[in-house]
């Protein structure tokens, strides 16, 4: 990839905001060329964006402090959408099919197209996951070919509530940055941490963030679960706190002195840890604290975890997440699960070149954006930048965002969310051809009609016809009688 050639990543989180800027090499590494990031505990709650004006004040930011780095215009971002509201739902499309038909891709892709037509209320899908294809009484994969009477798709519809997912859209639109792609973010993370071999085999990715817990369950390589909890490591520190301490002082002794699980046996009742200078806690109450909210955040993800999947998690369970660094998270989540298969992504799958801190810290904090990084296919990089802003330099002219051609159900990759833009193309589109159906049903139907009522004016005159030629030959009988 050559210099000017870059792709740019945005990941909305709820106690920051990061940007980065890489690019893929021919050996398929990826070169980190810059990070940055903008605090966004005040305007992003769970994941979810609450201030529009906010939010586009610090995307507009962060593509400015890149555009700096790069000393290259940005023109496109790609954006991971994820949040407490995103939640799976199971549906069932059937088609009855007349003898010996077989089954076609324009079937399939219909079944696909009324699935993305559900209407659920107050949500919008984001993707379409395809289960399974089930012809007559077998489950196929891919069902094209086959010879059958009919035909059952079984999809997972990934929902997120509309409001959010539209103030998301307003945020970059406010912002005035083009939208390359949305990607859903715990699906990029999953393709970017999880092996082959683990989402084949059966497993359950969970990324501890700060305010939400997501799980997504993998069974043969096919997205079978998803849903966010609205609990994360900051509810450990808030329970800290409540000892009578500032947050950010519950917060560094959340960092030196939490453990996931301590041997009550190794408990000693007379040590205390130091909250300040003149403040100190004691040992015992502290750890009970600690273990008693993330013993209520690991029950919820493994209730989260559809039952018939229970012993279907060969691939185990595999931790991610800034809050997956507390030290033997996997051995808590080993005794409230009993799976005896935990592991935890410190890092992605990929080989990544980089120089900055965060990156090479590896802890599991930047696995989603890398994730996003790894997703992009499109340069995102424009002209030179120029620091002193020549006003006589021809300024670019903004496009609408996710400005493209819409694409059928069948052409959009797996986790791609289409923009709202993208939809609104995509429905005008639906109504032309709606209204062009329209119009040549009823052409047809004039046609139809006209045609009909030349038969019934023919008919009539031959009936006319007929009716007088045999009075005519009655009368000639009767003369001759």
């Amino acid at each position: 990839m050559a210099a000017k050639e870059f792709i740019v990543a945005i990941e909305l989180g709820s106690s920051k905001m990061t940007g980065i800027a890489g690019q893929k090499n021919l050996d398929g590494s990826i070169t980190v060329l810059a990070v940055v990031k903008e605090d966004a505990s005040s305007f992003i709650r769970k994941g979810v964006v609450y201030n529009i004006d906010k939010t586009a004040q610090a995307l507009t930011n962060i593509v400015k402090k890149l555009t700096s780095q790069l000393k290259t215009e940005i023109t496109q971002v790609y954006v991971g959408v994820g949040g407490q509201s995103i939640r799976s739902v199971r549906n069932v499309i059937t088609r009855d099919l007349p003898t010996d038909t077989i089954i076609t891709q324009e079937m399939v892709i219909d079944l696909m197209d009324s699935n993305r037509n559900m209407q659920y209320a107050e949500q919008e899908i984001l993707d379409a996951a395809v289960q399974e294809y089930k012809v007559d009484a077998q489950y196929q994969v891919d069902p094209v070919g086959i010879q059958a009477t009919h035909i059952e798709g079984n999809f997972l519809n990934i929902l997120q509530r509309r409001a959010f997912y539209k103030s998301l859209n307003s945020c970059f639109a406010a912002a005035n940055i083009n939208v390359a792609e949305l990607y859903l973010a715990p699906l990029a993370l999953a393709d970017s941490v999880l092996t082959e071999a683990e989402k084949r085999s059966g497993c359950a990715l969970v990324d501890i963030g700060a305010d939400t817990t997501t799980v997504s369950v993998f069974s043969k390589n096919i997205l079978r679960h998803l849903s966010v909890i609205p609990l994360g490591s900051n509810n450990i520190t808030k329970d800290i706190a409540t000892l009578q301490m500032e947050e950010k002082d519950a917060e560094r002794m959340k960092l030196k002195y939490a453990n996931a699980y301590t041997d009550n046996n190794d408990i000693d009742n007379n040590m205390k840890f130091s909250i300040d200078a003149e403040r100190q806690i004691e040992c015992r109450k502290f750890i009970e604290i600690v273990e008693g909210r993330l013993e209520e955040i690991i029950e919820n993800v493994w209730y989260q975890i559809p039952s018939d999947y229970y012993d279907k998690l060969l691939g185990g369970i595999i931790l991610t997440g800034g809050g997956s660094n507390m030290p033997n998270i996997d051995k808590a989540f080993m005794n409230h699960t009993h799976i005896e298969k935990v592991r935890i992504a410190n890092f992605v799958t990929q080989t990544v070149n980089a120089t900055q801190e965060d990156i090479k810290a590896k802890n599991g904090m930047m696995n989603t954006v890398l994730g996003l990084l790894a997703k992009g296919d499109m340069n995102c990089a424009g002209e030179e930048y120029d620091p002193n802003g020549n006003l006589f330099k021809p300024q670019p002219q903004p496009t609408p965002m996710g400005l493209r051609t819409p694409r059928k159900p069948g052409e959009i990759a797996p986790g791609v969310i289409r923009t709202e833009a993208e939809k609104q193309l995509a429905e005008e589109e639906a109504r032309r051809k709606r209204e062009e159906e329209e119009e040549e049903a009823r052409i047809a139907k004039e046609q139809e009609e006209a045609r009909l009522a030349e038969e019934r004016r023919k008919n009539s005159l031959w009936n006319k016809a007929f009716r007088g030629l045999k009075k005519f030959g009655e009368t000639i009988i009767k003369e001759e009688d």
